[in-house]
């Protein structure tokens, strides 16, 4: 019998597009400053999605006493050397404190010592107990008016016309339905992208990885799809964590001052560096040269040390403290090992993302990015994604305050353009000779990005051969993936993220090849152009034009200057 999908047409004044960090926090301030309609179209569940459904146990991005939002920007920009806007680190770091402490009136708990000042740790973190930041967040927007949230919608493309967003065509994770939303205004808030590489830990324990594995690119993708111009995919974002549990390193090397050592325990880490890909990088090099395993040096911390350290990791990464007990040892008694994962793309850390301007608007008008979505503004962490999310949320007002233009369509172009996304699904639905499954083709896409472009099993070195090679061996799986089928609308998610995943993985490899030097270790680490270059001291930008990648060189944004679309 063949599968027919339901069409149900919803209009809003804002769709935000993910019901994360900076998703939640832009309804959050379009209600405090409006009677503005807003639809979030979550593909899992609000109450806990997102890079804080487990929660953190510190706010990684604060201003603490005797810094400025500017030494923010020069640590950030001394981080990503020098490839970083400085208008949107600015920005950013100006709210940073503001929105933690709406946070902490919400309910988080900050910790303060006996003065009743913030604990810090280290010069720009704050220890919480974060273990419900992402329910404080999620209970905020549930108790708002004029708020639907769509729990399992998983938004698969725009609807653009004329440059201008119009809104978004989801499906129904559980149920044979097609949305169109149309909206005013667009927040896409969907976060980084994973699981384009081959992933330290193989087959069941795949998923046990530093980036959600559910965050696909999906942002991205739409973006890309619909001629956005993107920036900076080639300063990937590669996690130092604990080996095998992948959990973070941070709360060890700034919650007891844990030094990274070799096998022999020297202190490498100086030598190459401290920039975050530099920690990285040593401990590449460390384990090629053999002198690996590599360890942060927990051996001989104080009981007291142990407690603290084993209650942290049970706010966000549970697995590390498990193993601490099941070896029947404390880190006062052994060193933690430590190992890089697979390359992300992520513009929380890093700055990939949508190319945007201060007001956090794309160069499609009237779609906002804000989070990991959103480039040019590397360690954002939490709060940032929180500051991003107000400043689209208050742009996206001021643009539909202004708004003028009807949806731009007739009837005849509404039922096509509604006819031809309800067709593009049923053929999936009801395709019955697929001769690869959604997993075959993932596991294929990941050996690739690994083999030639990177990857854990390289090192994460590559050469223009090896990403030519890539380009050709993913543009063959995007061919298969076009008789992929699926049984029901889960199955039929699974397809789209792939497909997301792919044209994520051309982008990449595209801004690799276009950046000919290694400024960044392990993050982009280019055989045939070892060194660094001061002509290189350029954004790699990128737009789709013709169903090609076209690559855009663009000048710094330097201190005191900024960068506006003049679309």
């Amino acid at each position: 019998m063949k599968k027919e999908i339901k069409i149900k047409q919803l209009i809003t004044d804002v769709l935000i597009i993910g019901g994360g960090t900076a998703g939640c926090y832009s309804a959050l301030t379009i209600k405090d400053n409006s009677s503005a309609s807003i639809i979030i179209a979550e593909k899992a569940n609000i109450k806990r999605s997102g890079c804080l459904a487990a929660g953190v146990n510190a706010i990684n991005a604060y201003i603490v006493k005797g810094r400025t939002p500017d030494d923010y920007v020069d640590y950030a920009k001394n981080d990503a050397d020098n490839i970083v806007r400085e208008d949107l680190l600015f920005t950013m770091s100006q709210g940073l404190n503001r929105v933690t402490k709406k946070l902490e009136d919400m309910g988080l708990v900050i910790l303060k010592d006996e003065n009743g000042e913030y604990v810090a740790r280290g010069n720009r973190n704050i220890k919480i107990n974060g273990e419900n930041i992402k329910l404080i967040l999620s209970d905020a927007v549930n108790n708002l008016k004029d708020v639907t949230v769509l729990n399992q919608v998983n938004i698969i493309d725009f609807i653009v016309k004329d440059k201008k967003i119009f809104g978004a065509f989801g499906i129904g994770v559980n149920d044979n339905v097609l949305y169109e939303i149309r909206a005013k205004s667009v927040i896409c808030a969907t976060g980084g992208a994973s699981g384009l590489y081959k992933p330290n830990n193989p087959g069941f324990s795949r998923h046990k990885m530093w980036y959600p594995p559910f965050n696909t690119g999906a942002g991205y993708a739409m973006g890309i799809r619909a001629g956005a111009e993107m920036t900076t995919f080639e300063m990937r974002f590669i996690a130092l964590r604990c080996k095998d549990t992948i959990a973070p390193t941070g709360t060890i090397a700034q919650g007891v001052g844990a030094s990274q050592i070799n096998s022999n325990g020297e202190i490498y880490e100086k030598k190459y560096g401290i920039k975050t890909s530099e920690r990285v990088y040593g401990t590449v090099k460390e384990n090629q040269e053999g002198r690996g395993p590599c360890y942060l040096r927990t051996e001989g911390i104080t009981p007291k040390q142990d407690e603290e350290l084993k209650k942290a990791y049970l706010n966000m990464a549970p697995s590390q403290t498990l193993k601490w007990i099941e070896s029947g040892k404390n880190p006062s008694e052994q060193n933690v090992e430590i190992e890089g994962t697979e390359p992300y793309i992520v513009g929380g850390h890093t700055a990939s993302g949508y190319w945007i301007d201060t007001k956090r608007a794309t160069t499609i008008k009237g779609l906002y990015a804000a989070g990991d979505v959103a480039g040019g503004c590397p360690q954002k962490y939490v709060t940032g994604a929180l500051v991003e999310g107000e400043i689209a949320a208050e742009s996206a007002l001021d643009y539909i305050a202004n708004y003028k233009d009807s949806y731009l369509f007739s009837e005849l172009e509404e039922s096509l353009l509604i006819n031809v996304k309800k067709k593009e699904i049923e053929t999936i639905l009801n395709y019955e000779d697929s001769t690869f499954t959604v997993e075959q083709l993932e596991e294929a896409m990941q050996k690739v990005m690994d083999s030639y472009a990177g990857g854990i099993g390289n090192n994460y070195q590559f050469n223009g051969k090896q990403l030519n090679l890539a380009d050709e061996k993913i543009d063959q799986i995007i061919k298969l993936s076009e008789e992929l089928s699926a049984k029901d609308m889960h199955e039929l998610m699974f397809v789209y993220e792939l497909k997301e995943r792919l044209i994520v993985c051309k982008t990449v490899i595209a801004h690799l090849r276009a950046r000919k030097e290694t400024r960044w270790h392990s993050f982009a680490e280019n055989l045939d152009y070892p060194n660094k270059s001061d002509e290189w001291l350029k954004y790699v930008n990128s737009k789709l034009v013709d169903d090609k990648i076209q690559i855009i060189f663009r000048e710094l944004v330097g201190r005191g200057e900024t960068y506006e679309h003049s679309y």
